[in-house]
């Protein structure tokens, strides 16, 4: 039977090249995202426009959409960043954080919670986070809000594995490396693709006892 996989974050960068690389696999694929590119259009995958992982009505929304249908695979890629150095911190910066924080952390909470209904013993949660959020690999400082968004959202991810464990639900949190794309100014030492290969290769070797751990897409396992 044909695998159904819903990535969010899909119009541009990884979101985009995971949805390539899974069409190319075989699986049905749900693209979300707040709005869809030509690329995206181009790759002949379902797109549902207007998803923001942030708010309550539009993951209502997405998930009555989708209602009856069954996600062997939800990949928790949609994500926001901005740095935010110590002497930046001020009234506007903090309405950042809370962004970071809103998108980062909640968002992938929120839209695991919304499409539960979708997911069945076997299927497997990704979580695109960031080894930028692990306080024990921390020796750069800096970045406060992005930083402790991503922390935040590893702490969901451990949660949610242990909670979703019963149900036969594995739950892998994922760091992509450092990407070449529009969020990191096209800086980074790998591209989409290989960070979309290994990323989709730590998802294939996710179990039920290897659930909630931290993942770097190369397969290191990754510091809290």
């Amino acid at each position: 039977m044909t695998q159904t996989a819903l990535v969010t974050g899909s119009n541009r960068g990884i979101g985009l090249e995971l949805c390539t690389q899974l069409k190319q696999r075989g699986f049905n694929v749900i693209a979300t995202c707040r709005q869809s590119s030509s690329a995206l259009n181009n790759l002949d995958v379902e797109v549902i426009e207007n998803v923001d992982v942030s708010d309550f009505k539009s993951l209502a929304k997405l998930s009555s959409t989708l209602s009856g249908r069954n996600i062997d695979w939800l990949i928790n890629n949609a994500g926001i960043a901005d740095g935010i150095a110590m002497d930046e911190l001020n009234e506007d910066t903090i309405a950042s954080c809370k962004r970071l924080f809103e998108v980062n952390s909640l968002g992938p909470l929120l839209t695991t919670q919304a499409l539960l209904g979708n997911l069945s013993q076997g299927s497997k949660v990704g979580i695109i986070t960031s080894r930028m959020g692990s306080i024990d690999d921390n020796d750069s400082g800096g970045s406060y809000g992005y930083r402790m968004s991503k922390s935040a959202v590893n702490a969901a991810g451990k949660s949610l594995s242990i909670d979703l464990k019963l149900q036969g639900i594995a739950v892998a949190i994922l760091h992509p490396g450092w990407v070449r794309t529009d969020m990191t100014g096209h800086n980074g030492l790998i591209d989409t693709d290989e960070s979309a290969s290994g990323l989709l290769s730590r998802m294939d070797e996710l179990t039920i006892d290897s659930t909630g751990t931290f993942w770097h897409t190369n397969g290191d396992v990754l510091p809290w």
